[in-house]
């Protein structure tokens, strides 16, 4: 896309009005067209289908993912291979090893420094170095006053110093380590100054008494210790905070003797520079100031080499973010949002390209409500009435798939109806029409009532289009939606037969009148988003009987239409409704069970309702009620193959509006 980015001054011999232009750079494409999301629409309608519900389908199609882009199993996976590769990396006890080591070499240096030496003061010495306590920190502390002979071993054991302090201040303070190279003493100086001010800005925002002006002016002064940069005072503790945890886990991870050395050995080094306190201090206020964050817990590592104190405080910083990342990709937690997912936490855990992933999947979910195809209501997400149209044409494009329409043949009434072929035939319009106007034949009207002087259109003058209405059909649809569909692997099949007749009945034949009836254990009528959002009550029973009941309801309110009931089972009925008004379950069916759902049968057969019954199994008890339910009403019994269901529900109903049943 190229924009006009300025305008040229005129002058002599220039076109005025004269324009630069070049490559849009104000952010997103405002001509962009809205994102496609036909496709993931269609990759929850096919699992929705499958018999999902809605919140169900979404989810699945952010945990696969879409248009390429990694879904949310995908970066939990990456998750969990980082921190699997994080406790292989080393052992947490590094810091303490190093310690010893330079212990040695120092004691060491300073033995061959004394050897030759002939006096009685360097065997004295030689005695204390050989006593010196086992505990590393003890021994660390007693030789804090020890005059060296060797300057060799004087600066060895003055790297156990400097590398306590670097270690710990690194650990707290990211990025400390080269920081305190060569340090001197107004360095230290310095950093104690900075935490200080740091505790004080804590306490105050505590008290509820920090404003942005004070951690504005922390951060022209020490703002060169934190380079992350942080915007306030909230982003700074986060930091600070996720560290202070850490390396408290780390010190609960180590082994009781482990822990102490290592604390005596810390309470040393910073005790001599002067930070100690200021230190204590910093991990109260974090703590209290970020309660929510791991700060007790042992981590496992398993890897063979040592970890600094600092790289191993950053390793289970990274943990601890790895482990939250996977809970909220996850998703598995009441009120579960994408949203939740805090997108520094991704990029630090797993990098800027799972970024461009997350920020996938958050389009698809916001561009689909955007779009109105999902709204957001009190039980969550469910699909609108556009997406439940899309979805009732996809089941229909399923089912048209394995059948060929042989055209529409009706038996028709030639008058000006409300839908049907046009004559060619029109009429003067009355109060209440609801036929399309016939512009052309209005306008002449006009044209010949005015002299075409005035041409302005007046009730009198308007014509409606005349066509055929064709006589109309009321059709229940009764679905079975007891627990035995889910076990059998059935219910998708019913729900996208369901979805494809009600679009079909809707869409193509609006002149007929359809309702979808659900029945188990009682029987309710279910609108197409009740029937895509169904989820299982795992009850038991197969109440046919109610199933009819409600149908007749529905044909009585159609009295000028054909009527036809369509059945979906795949059990004979199990429960009716007793004296009581409550459903009467009992397994095998009762002799009453069997009755009244017979008597509702003869009921319906009375009314010349036609009931045609699709049964999903094969089962003796099954097939030999549903014959006797198509001897008393005349109806067909169809066993369809598994898969032909659609094909042969829809391919009934258009046989019966052509007036050519369908062989059983």
């Amino acid at each position: 896309m190229r924009v006009r980015t300025g305008a040229l001054t005129s002058t002599v011999g220039r076109v005025p009005n004269e324009y630069r232009y070049g490559a849009w750079a104000g952010g997103a494409d405002p001509m962009e067209p809205p994102y496609d999301v036909r496709q993931a629409l269609d990759d929850i309608g096919d699992d929705v289908l499958s018999g999902m519900s809605p919140r169900e389908a979404l989810n699945r199609l952010l945990r696969r993912g879409s248009n390429g882009r990694d879904g949310l199993d995908s970066l939990r996976r990456q998750a969990m291979e980082r921190a699997r590769q994080l406790r292989k990396s080393g052992r947490l006890d590094g810091t303490l090893d190093k310690v010893k080591e330079l212990l040695e070499q120092a004691v060491e240096e300073e033995k061959r420094a004394l050897f030759p030496i002939p006096d009685d003061s360097a065997r004295m010495a030689e005695a204390e170095l050989d006593t010196l306590p086992h505990d590393t920190a003890r021994a660390v502390r007693e030789l804090a006053e020890y005059q060296w002979r060797s300057a060799e071993a004087r600066e060895t054991y003055q790297q156990i110093q400097d590398m306590l302090r670097s270690e710990v201040l690194d650990a707290q303070f990211n990025g400390m380590k080269q920081a305190m190279q060569n340090a001197t003493p107004e360095d230290f100086a310095r950093i104690r100054e900075m935490m200080s001010a740091l505790n004080d800005m804590l306490d105050a925002d505590a008290r509820g008494e920090h404003t942005p002006e004070d951690f504005a002016e922390f951060m022209e002064n020490y703002g060169d210790f934190f380079p992350e940069n942080p915007a306030n005072l909230d982003e700074l503790v986060d930091q600070l905070a996720r560290r202070a945890a850490a390396a408290q886990q780390l010190m609960q991870s180590l082994t009781p003797e482990q822990r102490e050395e290592m604390a005596n050995l810390m309470a040393q080094a910073m005790g001599q520079a002067g930070l100690a306190d200021e230190m204590a201090r910093l991990q109260a206020g974090l703590q209290s100031a970020r309660p929510d964050l791991p700060w007790n817990g042992r981590v496992r590592m398993d890897g063979e080499q040592g970890m600094g104190y600092s790289d191993a405080t950053g390793a289970i910083a990274e943990l601890a973010d790895l482990d939250q990342l996977g809970e909220l990709l996850d998703q598995n937690y009441p009120g579960a949002s994408l949203d939740d997912i805090d997108e520094e936490l991704i990029e630090r855990a797993l990098g800027r390209a799972a970024v461009d992933d997350m920020a996938q999947l958050r389009r698809i979910e916001r561009e689909l409500r955007e779009q109105g195809y999902l709204q957001r209501g009190s039980e969550g997400l469910r699909l609108s009435p556009r997406a439940l149209r899309r979805l009732g044409g996809t089941a229909l494009k399923r089912v048209f798939a394995m059948v060929e329409s042989r055209g529409r043949g009706s038996h028709d009434v030639h008058d000006a109806g409300a839908a049907g072929e046009i004559t060619g035939a029109s009429r003067e319009w009355r109060f209440g029409d609801e036929q399309p106007l016939d512009v052309v034949r209005s306008l002449r009207n006009t044209v010949l009532r005015t002299g075409g002087t005035d041409l302005q259109m007046a009730a009198e003058d308007f014509e409606v289009v005349e066509t055929e209405r064709r006589s109309s059909t009321a059709i229940a649809l009764l679905v079975d939606m007891s627990y035995s569909m889910e076990l059998r692997g059935t219910w998708g099949e019913a729900k996208t037969t369901a979805l494809a007749l009600h679009s079909l009945v809707t869409t193509k034949y609006p002149q007929d009148a359809i309702e979808i009836i659900g029945f188990s254990d009682y029987a309710r009528v279910m609108t197409p988003n009740a029937l895509v959002e169904h989820d299982w009550d795992r009850v038991q029973g197969t109440n046919l009987q109610h199933g009819l009941m409600l149908a007749r309801r529905h044909l009585d309110k159609h009295r000028g239409a054909d009527p036809m009931i369509i059945v979906i089972t795949d059990g004979e009925p199990t429960a009716h409704l007793a004296a009581d008004g409550f459903a009467d379950f009992a397994w095998p069916p009762t002799p009453q069970t069997l009755a009244a759902t017979l008597a509702e049968v003869e009921r319906c057969t009375r009314r010349g309702a036609t009931i045609n019954v699709f049964m999903l199994d094969d089962d003796p008890r099954l097939v030999a009620f549903m014959q006797e339910l198509g001897r008393r009403n005349g109806g067909r019994v169809f066993q369809p193959k598994r898969g032909a269901l659609g094909e042969y529900v829809v391919e009934d109903y258009l046989e019966r509006r052509r007036g050519r049943p369908r062989a059983s």
